[in-house]
């Protein structure tokens, strides 16, 4: 009886660790499904593959220099979608840069000046991160319209530390540009209000220096190169 009693109270002592382990497996199961989504939201910023300054159709290329620019600006919906921010619906224009370096010696852009030329020589110059991160987690300091066609959604004001990551990780921060390479990032114009702030408008690029520390000529991105393509 005695060892009848024992054998019994083990088999439900195991029945009960069985059970409370189906209980919890089945609670994590249903706490994963409800995170799946979540997860799934999260999208990791991809910088895209620079290409030769030269093949961009907004580009100013040095042959004898061995040096070109390029601005591929990132103006559409479509070419947007790579940034989980939406920068347009805080009036930002990113702006793809690419230098490319054909020479035998290094190129130093340490100095380099980069700005945005109107028609009327209004000048726009790429905005700092703290300066994006001001605008994003403050939307309520816009008071002008984006000229950007892409749909406004609820903006709150935050961002969260992907966002954060995707500013800094997208942001043209080169110092040099090795021989016979190419190096590339994100600048960010604050358009907020101007209704067409590409048209007649061209990009300028000045404070290169070669490896011996001689300032290059400097460089002019005419940005009707750009918008000449979409509109055939």
């Amino acid at each position: 009886m005695q060892n009848g009693v024992c054998g019994h109270g083990r088999r439900s002592g195991q029945g009960s660790i069985v059970f409370r382990r189906m209980v919890l497996g089945a609670a994590f199961l249903a706490i994963g499904g409800a995170l799946a989504p979540v997860l799934a939201k999260k999208k990791v910023f991809i910088k895209p593959a620079a290409k030769p300054a030269a093949s961009y159709p907004a580009h100013d290329d040095h042959p004898d220099e061995k040096v070109a620019f390029a601005a591929d600006p990132y103006d559409t919906a479509e070419k947007a979608k790579i940034f989980s921010i939406n920068f347009a619906e805080h009036g930002f224009l990113p702006v793809f840069f690419v230098v490319t370096n054909d020479g035998d010696q290094p190129l130093s852009i340490a100095n380099m000046r980069i700005t945005l030329v109107k028609p009327d020589r209004a000048k726009l110059t790429p905005l700092a991160p703290d300066d994006l991160y001001r605008r994003l987690t403050n939307p309520q300091g816009e008071t002008r319209p984006s000229p950007i066609p892409i749909p406004r959604k609820n903006v709150k004001g935050a961002i969260t530390e992907e966002q954060r990551d995707e500013i800094e990780n997208s942001q043209f921060a080169a110092r040099a540009v090795e021989p016979h390479a190419s190096q590339s990032g994100f600048l960010f114009f604050d358009v907020a209000g101007i209704s067409a702030p590409l048209a007649g408008s061209s990009m300028e690029i000045t404070g290169v220096d070669d490896a011996r520390g001689n300032e290059l000529m400097f460089f002019e991105i005419p940005m009707d190169q750009y918008l000449a393509p979409a509109k055939q």
